[in-house]
């Protein structure tokens, strides 16, 4: 196989982004990005995010989940403590973020560590979950070696059974994290790949300083 892919290529042309309108809190950014992009590109799953983790094995990996929560001080996902990005998280805190909005031509990566959320938030998240949601947390050894799809399918149906008219227990091995950022950047498509880049640093007196990089 020798596929060569050298013709693709796509223009950016839609927006613009300016250092002398950024706001001093990288965090106000983010809001205002997603909720543009969440209004006018209804198509696109905007809390889809891509965590990468340095595994056991040395090797960095990515996946996509969904960001549940963001405030000033972080952003939170949900997953299982014991999954292979949970072992990670818990070997060597330190993760990227990242978001690619294509209709919107922009990206933002974030630099971070992340930490366990208390239980009583963890908690409270799990019991909005619709009720095959818990079940799923429940049923799935996130990452462990699977024996057949049928055997999944029926733990599935003996703990809707064993559950049937009960509350659902969040269960000890699931949770959220908190992602603390240190360092965030937000991209702007531009044309002749000149892409506006503007990066927020996080000093040690948790100041934020921003400065434009090169394309």
């Amino acid at each position: 196989m020798n596929t060569d892919l050298g013709n693709y290529r796509k223009s950016y042309e839609k927006q613009e982004l300016l250092l002398e309108d950024t706001p001093e809190n990288p965090l106000e950014l983010f809001q205002k990005w997603f909720f543009d992009v969440d209004k006018f590109f209804p198509e696109i799953e905007t809390n889809a995010m891509t965590i990468s983790t340095l595994g056991l094995d040395g090797f960095p990996k990515n996946r996509v989940v969904l960001l549940k929560k963001f405030t000033y001080e972080g952003f939170i996902f949900y997953t299982n403590y014991k999954s292979e990005k949970g072992k990670a998280i818990e070997n060597n805190p330190n993760v990227c973020l990242s978001f690619f909005w294509h209709g919107a031509e922009r990206q933002i990566i974030i630099k971070g560590k992340a930490k366990k959320i208390a239980d009583n938030l963890s908690d409270g998240y799990f019991e909005s979950r619709p009720r095959g949601s818990q079940l799923g947390a429940m049923v799935s050894n996130q990452s462990e070696i699977l024996e057949s799809r049928e055997a999944l399918e029926e733990k599935l149906v003996a703990l809707e059974k064993a559950y049937e008219g009960k509350e659902i227990p969040r269960p000890d091995f699931w949770g959220g994290f908190l992602v603390e950022p240190v360092e965030i950047e937000f991209w702007q498509g531009r044309p002749n790949r000149l892409h506006d880049r503007i990066r927020y640093s996080l000093t040690p007196e948790f100041d934020w300083v921003k400065n434009r990089l090169s394309p």
